[in-house]
C-alpha cells in the first residue's frame, strides 16, 4: 500500500477528475475495482451493448460507457502470469486444476469417474546437465554440501532454499550456454516427438502395428512447464491409457494388456528414444531429455503416502501461472538489450549469460539458420518458446470451455448498469446481444493504484504497471 504521505498527492488528481463525472462518478469507479476483484492490470474499453428480444426486435436494455467515469468500462486482463496479475491468473490457476482434476479423478466437467481406474501415470521430463550449478537442500529438505569435487570447480557450502546462489553456474566459463540456449528452444519439439514415439513403443510392447494400436488404445495427456533455478524447464505430465472410440462422450477402459507397467517401460524407453540436432559454428549439438526421468503411478506418489487426485491436479495447476521469474529474468519481452536492465539487482548473473546467449544467437544475420527459433523474441524466456499448458483432445474438457461457461453464466445473469446488481436471467435464445467495443489501453496509474489499494485494502502490486 502507498506511504499515507504520498497518498493524498497521488489520490487528489484522480478525485478530481472524477468529480468531473458527475455526482456518482467516484461510486461508479468505486463499483469498477471492487468488480475488477484485484485485477492488477485491467483493460480500458470503450462502447457498450445493446440486448434485443430476438423473436421480436423488441430493445429489451442498453448498456454505454457514455455513463462511466471518463467514459470507459475497466475489465479484468485475465492474464495468467502470477507475477503480472495475482488475481487473474489465480483464476487462470483455478481452471487449470479443473482441467487436469478432471481427467484424474473424472466424475465432473463431462469425464466419467471410470477413468480413475485407467493406467495414470505422474511424469517429470527434465533437461541434461550443461555444466555445475551450486544446489540447494535435498528434496527432503535437508540441506547438504553443494559440490565437494576434488577437482573442477567445487563449492563446500550448505545453500539454504532461499539462497540466491541456488541454480547459479560454479564455473561460468565452463558453462554451455550455447547448448542450454538450444536446448530450451527446442523443448516443445522434444515433447511432441515423445508424444509421437511413445504411441510407437506402446504399440512395438503390445506386439500391434501402430495402426492396430491407434485403433485400440488413445493415450491422453496433460503438461505444464516449469523453471529450475538454473534456468532450464521441465515438464510435469499426467499420462493416461483410455480404450480407442469414435465416441467423443465416452472415455471406455483400455484393453486389459494395455497395463500401467506397460505404460511406464514405454514412457522410459520413448524418452530415451527422443533426439533433435541444431548446429551452431559447425558443432552439431544433440538436444535429448536428461537422466533424471521420474515416473510414478499416481496411486503411489509421495513419500509413505497415496497421493490425491487433489493433490496431482494441485501440483501440476500450480506451474501453469508461472514462467521464468523464478530464475530471476524478466516478465516481459526485450526490445533493446542495451536498455533491458541486465544489471538490475534482481536479475541473476546466469540468468543474464542465458539471455545474451539468446540475443547472440538470434542474430539473424550471422545464424540465418537459427532465425525460426526467434531467439530474440523469447529472450526474456531464456529461449523457450513452447506453450506453458498443453494437454491431448481428449484428456479432459478444455479451457476454452471452462471460460465459455463462466462467460454463458455471465450472459445469462446481465447487470444492471444502474444498480450494478444481476438481473434475471431470460430463457435461453431469446435474447440478441450486439457489442460495438474499442480497446483503449491498459493498466492503472499511480494515482489510481493508490485509490485501489484503499479502497479495496489490497498492496500494490510489485513492478511496473503498464
Amino acid at each position: 500500500m502507498p506511504e499515507p504521505s504520498h497518498v493524498g498527492g497521488l489520490i487528489g488528481p484522480v478525485l478530481a477528475t472524477l468529480a468531473e463525472s458527475g455526482d456518482h462518478g467516484l461510486d461508479r469507479w468505486i463499483s469498477q475495482v471492487r468488480q475488477l476483484r484485484g485485477c492488477a492490470c485491467p483493460v480500458r474499453l470503450t462502447g457498450g451493448t445493446t440486448r434485443v428480444d430476438a423473436a421480436t426486435g423488441e430493445l429489451l436494455g442498453s448498456y454505454s460507457t457514455s455513463r462511466e467515469p471518463d467514459s470507459e468500462l475497466l475489465v479484468r486482463c485475465k492474464n495468467r502470469r502470477e507475477s503480472r496479475c495475482p488475481s487473474c491468473s489465480a483464476e487462470y490457476r483455478a481452471d487449470t486444476y479443473q482441467l487436469i482434476k478432471a481427467g484424474v479423478a473424472g466424475g465432473s466437467k463431462g469425464v466419467p469417474a471410470s477413468v480413475a481406474v485407467h493406467p495414470r501415470v505422474f511424469a517429470t521430463f527434465t533437461a541434461p546437465s550443461f555444466g555445475a550449478v551450486h544446489r540447494g537442500p535435498a528434496k527432503d529438505g535437508k540441506t547438504r554440501v553443494c559440490h565437494p569435487r576434488r577437482s573442477g570447480p567445487s563449492c563446500t557450502r550448505y545453500h539454504r532454499a532461499d539462497d540466491p546462489l541456488i541454480g547459479q553456474a560454479l564455473d561460468p566459463a565452463e558453462y554451455d550456454y550455447t547448448h542450454h540456449v538450444l536446448w530450451q528452444a527446442h523443448a516443445g519439439e522434444l515433447w511432441r516427438r515423445f508424444t509421437v514415439y511413445l504411441r510407437h513403443h506402446l504399440a512395438a510392447a503390445a506386439g500391434l502395428t501402430r495402426t492396430e494400436f491407434n485403433q485400440r488404445v488413445r493415450v491422453s495427456y496433460a503438461k505444464v512447464a516449469e523453471f529450475q533455478a538454473r534456468g532450464a524447464v521441465h515438464f510435469h505430465a499426467v499420462i493416461r491409457l483410455d480404450g480407442h472410440t469414435k465416441d467423443t462422450g465416452s472415455w471406455p477402459l483400455p484393453p486389459v494388456w494395455a497395463s500401467l507397467d506397460m505404460l511406464t517401460a514405454a514412457i522410459a524407453s520413448a524418452a530415451r528414444a527422443v533426439r533433435v540436432e541444431a548446429t551452431v559454428s559447425g558443432h552439431t549439438y544433440a538436444l535429448v531429455w536428461g537422466r533424471q526421468l521420474d515416473v510414478r503411478p499416481i496411486a503411489e506418489f509421495g513419500p509413505d503416502r497415496s497421493i490425491s487426485d487433489t493433490a496431482v491436479a494441485g501440483y501440476i495447476a500450480k506451474y501453469a501461472t508461472k514462467a521464468a521469474e523464478a530464475t530471476g529474468t524478466l516478465d516481459r519481452r526485450i526490445l533493446d538489450i542495451e536498455q533491458a536492465g541486465l544489471d538490475a539487482e534482481h536479475i541473476r548473473p546466469h540468468t543474464a549469460r542465458l539471455i545474451n546467449m539468446c540475443w547472440r544467437l538470434g542474430n539473424v544475420n550471422v545464424f540465418p539458420h537459427l532465425e525460426d527459433l526467434k531467439l530474440r523474441k523469447w529472450a526474456h524466456m531464456l529461449g523457450f518458446r513452447g506453450h506453458f499448458s498443453t494437454k491431448s483432445h481428449r484428456y479432459s474438457t478444455t479451457l476454452g470451455a471452462l471460460h465459455q461457461a463462466r462467460a454463458d453464466f455471465a450472459a445469462g445473469h446481465p447487470w444492471d448498469p444502474d444498480t450494478h446488481t444481476p438481473t434475471a436471467p431470460p430463457p435461453d435464445g431469446s435474447v440478441l446481444v450486439l457489442s460495438d467495443w474499442r480497446y483503449l489501453g491498459q493498466g492503472l496509474t499511480p494515482g489510481e493504484l493508490a485509490l485501489t489499494s484503499l479502497i479495496t485494502g489490497t498492496p500494490k502490486p510489485k513492478g511496473d504497471t503498464p
